[in-house]
């Protein structure tokens, strides 16, 4: 068997689909995984509860079944599914410290992962696009963004981002891997299992620049351009009153926005400058672009918009917590 240090100099050779990977916690710290797993178990149930709870008061108060609500319980499946994406893995390392992934596992779980993370992104596209016929078209709203129209984006949405990423992923099985077999995170990311084919990765690191420009900087693109009309539209509102009760409903929408993108730049720019820093900053910085969102998007629209709030409310009020909400 090989030992960990020889599957760090690469000194075995494999083709993909008889390969295995092999995944990594924080390098240093192993003796205290099981004392850091503790919080990371928080980070994963605040973000699938209170994701759930979400999607549970939305879909039991028959006054929230309005578009912009349908879009956040669409994020708050989307924030789920990338909570579950990396949970087995993650636990397995800290808690088992089992380390070893079939690549074919490791497969699956890069799919989830990034169809997932650009769903995220496409989601808050939508919800930057509802913004914009609120705030910039109110009267139209009703007619232009009906059910049937919030069901066409939801699906076109689903589709878009589904079949991305199964060109790239379809190759890694055929590719051998002579270099080291240890990957630089707790879950499998195409960006990391490609660095270490012996094979021609021109396609897919090609690939992948077009799916950041055509995805990422189509929806990025698209979220600037929607609060760019939104300013505008918010400066021509007379009364002070007014231009802040039109931001205040989009707060919760750009911390969102922000959560997401912030961790997913900073990763971005560790990577390309700051290659050769400490392996600790590469993994917190993954962690958080992958585990904040999920945990904080709950938060946020449970603090800034009252339904969701009344909702968590009547639930800890049901469940003996005794709370009065307003």
């Amino acid at each position: 068997m090989a030992t960990w240090d020889s599957l760090k100099t690469g000194s075995n050779s494999s083709t993909g689909h008889s390969a295995s990977f092999y995944l990594t916690g924080i390098p240093g710290y192993e003796n205290v995984h099981h004392f850091i797993s503790i919080p990371l178990c928080v980070f994963y149930l605040i973000g699938i509860v209170g994701n759930s709870t979400i999607l549970h008061i939305i879909h039991t108060d028959k006054s929230l079944h309005e578009p912009m609500y349908y879009l956040l319980a669409m994020l708050s499946l989307t924030d789920i599914g990338m909570s579950i994406s990396t949970l087995p893995t993650v636990l397995k390392i800290f808690w088992f410290d089992a380390r070893e992934i079939e690549v074919n596992v490791c497969v699956a779980q890069m799919y989830f992962i990034h169809t997932f993370s650009l769903m995220e992104s496409a989601v808050l596209l939508a919800m930057a696009f509802d913004r914009y016929v609120a705030i910039c078209n109110p009267l139209r709203y009703c007619s232009k963004l009906t059910p049937q129209c919030i069901v066409y984006i939801e699906v076109f949405i689903v589709i878009r981002c589904s079949i991305v990423a199964p060109v790239a992923l379809a190759r890694i099985p055929t590719f051998s891997f002579c270099h080291s077999h240890v990957l630089s995170y707790s879950f499998c990311l195409h960006q990391d299992v490609i660095q270490l084919a012996c094979d021609d990765i021109s396609f897919n690191i090609l690939y992948g620049l077009f799916v950041v420009a055509f995805y990422w900087g189509v929806d990025s693109l698209g979220v600037f351009l929607s609060y760019a009309f939104i300013l505008h539209a918010v400066l021509g509102i007379s009364s002070q009153g007014g231009k802040l009760k039109a931001l205040n409903t989009c707060v919760s929408h750009v911390c969102a926005v922000l959560i997401l993108y912030v961790p997913m730049i900073g990763l971005s720019l560790v990577h390309r400058f700051a290659k050769h820093s400490s392996a600790i900053i590469h993994i917190t910085m993954a962690n958080v672009y992958l585990l904040v969102p999920p945990v904080l998007n709950p938060i946020i629209y449970s603090i800034k918009t009252k339904q969701i709030r009344q909702g968590f409310l009547r639930i800890l009020s049901a469940n003996g917590v005794g709370l009065a909400y307003t």
